[in-house]
This record gives C-alpha cells, sequence and structure tokens, in this order.
C-alpha cells in the first residue's frame, strides 16, 4: 500500500505539473503587490487560469500553496561567503538576508510562511526544515573558521548562524522596521564577537576545563593555546571541528548564550 502524497506534490511533468506551476507561479507574483492576508483561492485561480475547485482540492487553501511553494524555493542552495576571515564572512552573511528580504516578494513571502504555518501543521512542518536546511548550509561559515583557529572547536556553529539572523526576523516580523546598514553591521559583529569570545561553546560531558576562553587582553585564545582552542585543548572535540547544534553545555554558559528558537 502506498503512502498518499501530500497536497499539492505532483508526479513531473503533463498536465498536473502545469497546473502546480501554473499556480505557484500565481502565487508568486500576487506577492509582489499584494499582502498574504489579501491571498484567496479565488484570487489565484483568477491569476492561474486553473479552476478555483482544482486548487482547493489539491491544496485545500491559500495557506496549502504557500506551504508548496515554501517546498519549491526552499531545495534552493544559499551562495556561502568565503573570504578567509570569519568576520567578513558574517558581515557578507547579514549583508545578503538584508538585500534578499527588502525586496517585498520575499518580505511577503516570509509573512505567509509564518501565517500559514500557525494555520496548518503541515506548513509549520515544512518551514521548520528550510530553516534547519538553511542554518545547516550557512554552518559551513563557522568550520572554516575553525579550521583556521578563529573561533574554539566545539562552537555550536548553527547557534551562531541562528544568532545572526534573528534580528533581521525580529524586525521584519515584529517591529516592521528597514533593514539598514546599523542593523547589518550589528548583527555581524554581536556574531561574530560573542563566537570568537566562546559564547556559542556546547563544552564536553566530564570535562573539568577551564570555559575561559580568553586572556589577560580579552583575547579569544590564550597565547599558550593552540588557535582556536582556548584552555580546553585536549577536553572537546577535535581542533578545527564545529559542533553542530551541541547540547553538552557546561554550568554557567547556558546564561550567557543567546535563548534560540527551535526551528
Amino acid at each position: 500500500m502506498t503512502e498518499p502524497r501530500p497536497h499539492g506534490s505532483t508526479r513531473p511533468g503533463g498536465r498536473t505539473a502545469r497546473t502546480r506551476a501554473a499556480v505557484l507561479a500565481a502565487a508568486l507574483e500576487a506577492l509582489d503587490t499584494q499582502d498574504f492576508a489579501s491571498l484567496t483561492v479565488d484570487l489565484l485561480a483568477r491569476r492561474s487560469g486553473v479552476h478555483a475547485a482544482t486548487i482547493r482540492r489539491r491544496w485545500r487553501s491559500v495557506e496549502g500553496v504557500i506551504s508548496d511553494l515554501l517546498t519549491q524555493h526552499g531545495t534552493a542552495t544559499i551562495p556561502i561567503p568565503d573570504t578567509g576571515d570569519l568576520r567578513q564572512d558574517l558581515h557578507a552573511m547579514a549583508r545578503a538576508i538584508a538585500d534578499f528580504h527588502t525586496a517585498p516578494r520575499n518580505r511577503r513571502l516570509l509573512e505567509g510562511m509564518v501565517a500559514a504555518a500557525s494555520r496548518q501543521q503541515g506548513a509549520e512542518e515544512v518551514l521548520r526544515e528550510i530553516f534547519a536546511r538553511r542554518l545547516r548550509q550557512v554552518a559551513v561559515l563557522l568550520h572554516r573558521a575553525a579550521e583556521r583557529g578563529e573561533v574554539p572547536a566545539d562552537t555550536d556553529a548553527e547557534g551562531v548562524i541562528a544568532a545572526l539572523g534573528a534580528p533581521f526576523y525580529y524586525r521584519l516580523l515584529i517591529t516592521r522596521g528597514p533593514l539598514d546598514d546599523e542593523l547589518v553591521s550589528s548583527s555581524a559583529e554581536t556574531a561574530y564577537l560573542a563566537a570568537v569570545h566562546g559564547v556559542f561553546r556546547t563544552g564536553s560531558t566530564g570535562s573539568t576545563a577551564s570555559t575561559d576562553s580568553t586572556d589577560s587582553t580579552g583575547s579569544p585564545n590564550s597565547p599558550d593555546s593552540p588557535a582556536g582552542t582556548g584552555p580546553t585543548t585536549g577536553t572537546g572535540p577535535a581542533a578545527g571541528t564545529v559542533r553542530n547544534g551541541g547540547r553538552g553545555h557546561r554550568a554557567g554558559d547556558e546564561a550567557a548564550r543567546p535563548h534560540r528558537s527551535r526551528g
């Protein structure tokens, strides 16, 4: 017995694929000029040339269409900066986030994503997986930084990237302010300084070494320690390896670490 396909899913090719492409294109184009709240099945039917009954049968609702649109766009590969310097990489990534969401279509798509996720479990799961995939992709910035000795080896890579992006989504969805140069700079600098000073260190189970990764001058690494590992060399993961989403926090680290969403 085969499992039923999710609403909106299609076999490649044929009329079904053309119908899906037309409806998703209509939804994306509508977001150029309209907010998610103003989208209706009838509007998508007029724009796409697909009968409203067909849209309701395949996607059930506008939220279902947006969820399918997310699935389509969520597989795109993100260009990852590689300047050879973590600070510059984070600033470039922050600029890319701001530039992407400055476009009205992309900003409204984000709003639609969140609205759909609040109303439909399937959309919520899609949204969570897309953001988790994005974090994993961009976390390579921290892996490279660890190999260069810029951050402690046991840095929570995805945590750093989540901290970089969080101020943008707060601005977009809560305060609805502009994604200006000040936000780009402050977000990148905050994430960078937190990472190099060990705020995102995960620690290692059973370790009794000090959690202080700064020397008396405030530099991230003691002169006597290998670059990027601090005084806990030999007690955590291998140097140059950054853990993703680690959960082995030392006591005292949790209060210093920014709270992060699960998605």
